[in-house]
């Protein structure tokens, strides 16, 4: 009996394990996740110095100079190219109805343009040390003069470079705060003469109706060189009521306050300045204009103040004055 029991009691234990065994299954394996793709960014391309003048947004009368003039491939090839470009603020300095003018006349535009580019890629520290010397440009035969005074670079004595080394990808751009011109023999420097720099500028449209009233045209038109102190409109508006028109009526009386204004030979501010406590003879003979320096105000006949000086024109210079000057009675 004990020994039936015994085999009873193994039999049933291993059912009892073969049972157990087959209770858990084993788990199904689970599927992982696709790995999310990262995007790539395309790396960005350099930008040209036509690129970057168009994204700056300072420039966009010189970019529509350049576009005008047919300048962009030329400005986006290889190169490389140093640029010194002129501010919004720079050609709206120009005399009024220049920057028109100049695009309408497109090979001046493009000697102009032609003068601000530079072969090769001068950097600021190159500029530096060229003080006292002279840069070629792309207009042939024409070259800039570098100055150097402290931290300033001056161009041509009277253009400052402001902002420098700006890097292209075919050039650098160094910014300057006034438009460059090529010398008076050159582009629209040798078609604007005295009287067609007046008419371009917009502010001398009485001045510039005395003068054809005065027939003075061709005279102010002539080789010169002349200096004109020029009232602008509003000069002419603070004279008394009826007084321009009373001159229209008047041609000798005005011919005699126009010549007044003009003094033979080419006076530079500079020169101006030297006069202090002088007088300059005028066009009109024996009468002349006294000369006063207050500060860094030139005054003449004590009254008239000189507003703007040194606009150079090819047969002369003008210097803008805040009211009409008159001759002594």
């Amino acid at each position: 009996m004990k020994t039936k029991f015994a085999f009873v009691f193994v039999v049933l234990a291993m059912v009892l394990a073969a049972c157990g065994a087959q209770a858990t299954p084993a788990p199904e394996p689970t599927a992982m996740p696709e790995p999310t793709a990262v995007p790539t960014q395309e790396p960005e391309m350099p930008k040209t110095i036509v690129d970057i003048a168009v994204e700056d947004g300072r420039f966009t009368t010189l970019v529509a100079a350049v576009q005008t003039a047919g300048l962009v491939d030329t400005l986006s090839s290889e190169g490389p190219f140093t640029v010194f470009a002129p501010t919004d603020d720079a050609f709206a300095a120009l005399p009024a109805g220049t920057v028109e003018a100049l695009l309408a006349d497109v090979p001046a535009l493009t000697d102009i343009l032609l003068y601000h580019v530079v072969a090769g890629n001068v950097m600021a520290a190159d500029v530096v040390s060229m003080d006292g010397q002279s840069v070629e440009t792309a207009l042939a035969g024409k070259i800039i003069d570098i100055k150097v005074e402290g931290d300033k670079v001056i161009l041509n004595d009277n253009v400052n470079v402001i902002i420098t080394d700006i890097e292209a990808s075919n050039g650098t751009i160094h910014v300057i705060d006034a438009v460059l011109l090529p010398p008076a023999d050159e582009a629209m420097m040798e078609k604007m003469d005295i009287v067609d720099t007046a008419v371009a500028d917009g502010r001398f449209t009485t001045l510039v109706a005395a003068v054809q009233a005065a027939d003075l045209v061709d005279t102010l038109k002539s080789e010169g060189p002349f200096t004109v102190f020029a009232p602008t409109d509003d000069a002419f508006d603070a004279l008394p009521d009826g007084t321009v028109e009373g001159l229209l009526n008047d041609i000798p009386v005005l011919t005699d306050i126009l010549l007044y204004h003009v003094v033979p030979g080419k006076v530079m501010a500079a020169d101006v300045v030297g006069l202090d406590g002088q007088s300059a003879g005028t066009a009109l003979e024996g009468q002349s204009i006294s000369i006063k320096i207050d500060g860094d105000k030139v005054i003449l006949n004590d009254s008239v103040n000189v507003i703007i000086t040194d606009i150079e024109t090819s047969n002369g210079v003008i210097h803008v004055i805040d009211a009409v000057l008159l001759p002594p009675q």
